[in-house]
């Protein structure tokens, strides 16, 4: 089974003027690899993958690819037409990944056992592994348990980004030892990890992503202490991420640190006003914070 462990980062799309901005995409994919994230998954739903084509969402797949090594890059494979994603996945294929992040078919709401018979179409198809995406509130549509149990069956089904939302099903999860669980709700990241998840997909971790990397790694060994401390220092930045539907306030975050335009393709809306002052200030704060233990060790 291959493994997925640590911080991947969904990283965003970056726009100018309505057109993708391949320039600042590969600056903004050497800046988090450099900070140490274990990979990035392009076109997910941090990187705006349902307003880009087909075709645009390959070539941002070999943008990144130009600058980041194929094992370090998962793409997002989504769609409730099967025919068409199984062609999209095949273009996909012909690059070197890391594997695919699928979720299940969005607004069709189809059964269980049609839920897995996709999933075992899709791995079939694969030459990388799958990584089920279960995100409820965007699909319309519930994994149950044992569903998601009899899924990861699959020897191409590897991992879950778990945002499911129900701890019971995260619990069995785990204990099944089947698969890899990969955090998908920024806030839960800490009790993720130690509970036993081997890692995280965090749209939050494109700020400070060496924070995220530092959490993973005192969890990993066992400096709990720590770990809680990092966790509790990065909390009003997840919390201000999200006060309005992501990718919007990760943007501005972003085109603060002067690596992005704040820009977003309709019917996405950038973040307002009050948003972007709120992050100005938590990422001075961040900074100021960070600064400070630096300073202290200088001093002696």
């Amino acid at each position: 089974m291959s493994s997925f462990q640590g911080i991947w980062v969904p990283i965003v799309t970056p726009f100018n003027q309505g057109a993708i901005d391949f320039v600042a995409l590969r600056r903004l994919t050497l800046h988090l690899l450099h900070s140490g994230v274990a990979g990035l998954v392009v076109c997910g739903t941090t990187g705006e993958a349902a307003a880009l084509s087909k075709t645009e969402q390959l070539a941002v797949l070999d943008a990144v690819l130009e600058v980041a090594p194929g094992h370090q890059v998962m793409m997002g494979l989504a769609g409730n037409n099967l025919v068409e994603l199984l062609h999209q996945q095949q273009q996909i294929l012909q690059r070197p990944v890391a594997g695919l992040l699928v979720p299940a078919p969005y607004y069709i709401r189809p059964s269980q056992a049609a839920l897995h018979t996709f999933f075992n179409t899709v791995a079939d198809a694969s030459s990388v592994p799958i990584i089920v995406y279960d995100i409820p509130y965007r699909t319309g549509v519930t994994l149950h348990q044992d569903t998601l149990l009899a899924i990861v069956k699959h020897p191409r089904i590897v991992a879950i980004k778990d945002c499911g939302g129900n701890l019971q099903t995260t619990l069995a999860l785990l204990a099944s030892g089947d698969v890899d669980l990969l955090c998908g709700e920024d806030p839960q990241i800490f009790s993720a990890l130690c509970l036993g998840a081997t890692g995280a997909i965090a749209a939050s971790a494109h700020i400070h992503p060496e924070l995220f990397v530092r959490l993973h790694r005192q969890v990993a060994e066992s400096r709990l202490a720590d770990a809680r401390e990092t966790f509790f220092r990065l909390l009003p930045l997840i919390q201000n991420l999200f006060v309005e539907p992501n990718p919007a306030p990760v943007k501005s975050a972003l085109a603060l640190q002067g690596l992005i335009n704040d820009e977003l393709r309709a019917p996405m809306h950038h973040s307002s006003a009050d948003t972007v002052l709120q992050l100005r200030e938590r990422l001075a704060a961040l900074h100021n914070a960070e600064a400070k233990p630096a300073a202290a060790s200088l001093a002696l």
